[in-house]
């Protein structure tokens, strides 16, 4: 009998501003779900949208991250260190002819009828002038996978969702395309994050099988919200974590998590709540929820 690869996890955030509570409770399924199997647990920082970069809010994130006893392995590794990977990765589909300039704009776009893009630009007879998107082609097949929480499921991209980017017109790299790479560079063999990205995993998978990449486990968890029950965001101005009391906001997302910590953890120390969670996480708790209001 083959050994099982080791387990690796990940979070990625973001550096556009610091970490708020739904983020630290993402980060905290992630961590538990990697360490509960003995498995390394890695940090990556998502800063390809440099527009959006806040300066150093990748070293508060990284802070908050320790505060609460999320110590990752290795270095942290950063988007913006790979990008000669993604052109490489974007030429080897181009040489296979599965790759096409688009010159929609956002006002055309916005007038597809549903999320279907329709192949408008697919079928140009000749390479526009720049600035355009790259988007790749669709086919007929069904992307299934089981994910640990919200179940099985199936989606044919071509009929479903259509053609999608890869790099954007202002030749910034798409968020499914660069994460595919990033995660088969690190080796990861599972993704924890929130369930609002359940519905762009159909498409990681594509381009995991056009690429030749394993396909990692997922576990989607559910999305904090707030008294209004809008999801917690960066967008939605989410206000970014407490560090004065990490014990008890470590408390919080346990219970938040269906963990259900005793009573008396509730002042115990980071490291002691920490200890307890990795060897009690049961994430079936959440099994097929989508939704926490921690408030």
């Amino acid at each position: 009998m083959s050994a099982q690869p080791p387990i690796v996890g990940r979070f990625a955030p973001s550096p556009t501003g610091p970490l708020h509570l739904g983020s630290l409770y993402t980060a905290l399924g992630s961590f538990l779900e990697a360490r509960s199997q003995q498995g390394r647990w890695l940090v990556r920082m998502d800063d390809l949208d440099t527009p959006r970069n806040l300066p150093g809010a990748d070293s508060h994130i990284l802070a908050t991250l320790a505060a609460f006893g999320l110590e990752w392995d290795g270095e942290v590794m950063y988007q913006s260190h790979c990008l000669d990977a993604y052109q490489e990765r974007l030429r080897q589909l181009e040489k296979r002819g599965l790759l096409y300039p688009c010159i929609c704009s956002r006002k055309v776009l916005s007038e597809i009828t549903g999320d279907i893009y329709p192949g408008t630009c697919r079928k140009l007879s000749h390479c526009p002038a720049p600035p355009y998107a790259l988007r790749i082609k669709t086919d007929g097949r069904t992307i299934a996978f089981t994910d640990a929480l919200q179940g099985t499921r199936r989606q044919n991209l071509a009929a479903g969702h259509g053609d999608f980017i890869l790099k954007r017109r202002d030749g910034i790299m798409a968020y499914p395309f660069a994460v595919v790479i990033d995660d088969d560079l690190q080796q990861v063999t599972q993704i924890v994050r929130g369930v609002d990205l359940l519905a762009v995993t159909p498409r990681q998978i594509y381009l995991q099988q056009l690429l030749g990449f394993s396909t990692p486990g997922y576990m989607h968890l559910p999305v904090i919200v707030d008294e209004t029950g809008a999801k917690l965001s960066k967008q939605n101005k989410a206000q970014a974590v407490g560090m004065d009391a990490p014990g008890q906001t470590l408390f919080l997302l346990l219970n938040g998590l269906g963990q259900n910590p005793p009573l008396e953890m509730n002042n115990a120390p980071v490291a002691e709540q920490l200890a307890w969670a990795v060897s009690h996480w049961r994430p079936i708790a959440l099994k097929a929820t989508t939704v926490v209001n921690l408030h």
